[in-house]
């Protein structure tokens, strides 16, 4: 029950803005058209991988027109988004960017299929004080300048990178987070 709890608070930190956030002024890449619909690869329910086979765990369930969550129960109140003017989601070079729309700020998240169809989850964490330091200081190596934004108790630390540096994030390991197994369907 603790793992499941650990890894639910976990998900849902990745999923949805925290405290401290890398935000975009514009949905990422910037200049690439946003798919109308999630294509049907990434169809499928996924849950947390490494688990013991008889862990209770919630579900995420990726959708045609979004995701949605259900929990052991098979209950459907944990969360949804839906395509749309504030979830925006893009394909560029192997990678869905998940965009979710927070006040006047994008959040990103990205997600990679793997070859057996899996996902990786991926964000830039900047949870903790030193976290948060070390990843600004890199993104300033890298000539991506911020601007910090206080919103009442949310700080974003927005950027504007060009695809070509976006990428370069991904590739120098700023993104990070957990692989989401695909489940069998009978």
């Amino acid at each position: 029950m603790i793992i499941r709890v650990f890894l639910l608070a976990a998900f849902w930190t990745l999923m949805f803005a925290s405290c401290k956030e890398v935000s975009f002024r514009e949905a990422q890449p910037a200049g690439v058209q946003p798919l109308r619909e999630v294509p049907t690869a990434l169809l499928g329910q996924y849950v947390p991988s490494n688990l013991p086979p008889d862990e209770k765990i919630d579900t995420l369930i990726i959708e045609s027109w979004g995701y949605h969550f259900k929990d052991s129960q098979d209950k459907d109140w944990l969360g949804r988004g839906v395509i749309s003017d504030s979830l925006v989601v893009k394909f560029y070079q192997d990678y869905y960017f998940v965009n979710f729309r927070v006040g006047d700020q994008w959040v990103l998240r990205l997600i990679k299929q793997l070859p057996n169809g899996d996902i990786q989850f991926l964000s830039i964490d900047l949870q903790g004080e030193e976290t948060s330091k070390d990843k600004l200081k890199r993104l300033s190596k890298k000539k991506i300048k911020y601007t910090e934004i206080k919103r009442e108790d949310d700080t974003f630390y927005q950027i504007k990178p060009t695809p070509t540096q976006l990428m370069t994030l991904i590739k120098d390991g700023f993104f990070t987070g957990e692989t989401l197994q695909k489940r069998k369907t009978k």
